[in-house]
């Protein structure tokens, strides 16, 4: 990807130089940015023209052990791409002659109406990339009006978060192999005023990190600076401060639907489940009882699928059957990518790694731009398409592209 940015910027420098670009100046076709900028990271948020305008930054600052972990996917990465390239698969239909100028993009999830249907992935250790880390990513959000996920690997307490925030977040729990342990985690939430968690399925055995491990440095003592061992490591996560921990896996290899079973009974707000990517085990979530299903493959880093949750959610969703939420994270880096999601029947759109960019690169101010560009690209296709509001955004706004659409 930062390829990518390079050969882009390469092209902006080309545009900016060529005699059209005069015929252009004033117009906002070709911005002030990119003719006098092209070849350089941005220097603020505000100078940010879209997301991958803040992976470049973030890279320069954030370590280098930190980044390949982050940027990193499994075996080959093939997952890893195939959930971005997943939405090149899809066109949009749009409808013409629709007032535009009353575009709403709220949406109501449980009891809460958030701006729009755009939440930040639950991601462990975020002061990997920034000293504020989740505190961080909890002021934007509700800066922006956005559901904040928060992950069992946090590096800061939920309570504070939830502080931060100005509403609690979103629970994504990682269920360990004690159920006392599991106990007590879910009790401190329950006390932080959580009402929702989601149980985490797509990585109980670990994965094969191997680009990480190619990729990170050989001389890994600059990370004793900020952590002890691998990124993410128990000393590091700070909900399982007070809690003995000897003996315990943190995620439990042996759970199956029984164990969810007894979850469901312990937990008496929303559960939800994160991982599903297809119909037969949907089909079971709804059995016992869950409240909702976030199709996700841990942003192309548990399994080498090769397959795009955006590939996954259609048959989620028709087994469903709209008796329950569906909400889809992974390869999320455009507005129209949240269409495309929400047409295809998703309630709510997660971003992680675009999320991560703006953090490493500039903290809060980053992550508020991230979510601001991503909610007006959103707005400016819904107008464009016809769409008035979420509900008015159907499956009859999207078709299949020729495969692949380049």
């Amino acid at each position: 990807m930062v390829g990518y940015l390079r050969t882009r910027r390469k092209f902006l420098e080309f545009v900016a130089a060529s005699p059209c670009a005069a015929a252009f100046a004033g117009t906002g076709i070709i911005s002030a940015w990119a003719q006098s900028h092209a070849g350089d990271p941005i220097a603020s948020p505000a100078d940010a023209l879209s997301v991958f305008d803040f992976q470049d930054v973030a890279h320069r600052k954030v370590q280098p052990g930190h980044w390949a972990y982050m940027s990193s996917g499994v075996d080959d990465d093939v997952t890893l791409r195939a959930n971005r390239e997943g939405y090149s698969h899809l066109e949009l239909r749009p409808r013409r002659l629709r007032d535009a100028t009353k575009v709403d993009m709220r949406v109501e999830l449980f009891g809460t109406t958030y701006d729009s249907p755009i939440f930040t992935c639950p991601t462990g250790g975020e002061k990997s990339f920034h000293p504020d880390g989740e505190l961080a990513v909890a002021r934007a959000a509700k800066a922006r009006g956005t559901l904040q996920l928060l992950s069992t690997s946090t590096s800061t307490g939920v309570e504070d978060v939830n502080q931060a925030l100005g509403r609690p977040v979103w629970y994504q729990l990682y269920a360990p192999s004690s159920w006392e342990v599991c106990e007590k985690i879910l009790a401190r939430v329950e006390k932080a005023g959580c009402r929702v968690v989601l149980l985490t399925v797509d990585n109980t055995t670990g994965r094969n990190s191997e680009t990480y491990l190619r990729t990170r440095p050989r001389d890994l003592r600059q990370c004793s600076a900020c952590h002890q061992g691998a990124p993410g490591a128990i000393s590091e996560r700070r909900m399982y401060d007070g809690i003995d921990m000897t003996g315990v896996n943190a995620q439990n290899p042996a759970m199956d639907w029984t164990y969810l079973d007894r979850l469901r009974k312990a937990w008496k707000g929303q559960l939800l489940i994160k991982g599903i990517d297809s119909a037969e085990d949907a089909k079971l979530a709804l059995d016992h009882g869950l409240d909702g299903i976030l199709v996700s493959n841990h942003g192309g880093r548990s399994t080498e699928t090769g397959r795009a949750t955006i590939e996954a959610l259609p048959e989620v969703i028709a087994a469903v059957g709209g008796r329950i939420p569906v909400f889809v994270d992974g390869g999320v880096r455009r507005g129209t990518d949240v269409f495309k999601a929400l047409a295809l029947g998703a309630k709510g759109v997660g971003i992680g790694r675009p999320m991560l960019w703006g953090l490493g690169a500039f903290g809060q101010p980053g992550v508020e731009r991230v979510l601001a560009i991503l909610q007006a690209e959103l707005k400016l296709v819904m107008g464009n398409c016809g769409t008035r509001t979420i509900a008015d955004i159907t499956r009859s706004y999207v078709s299949p592209a020729p495969w692949p659409l380049r």
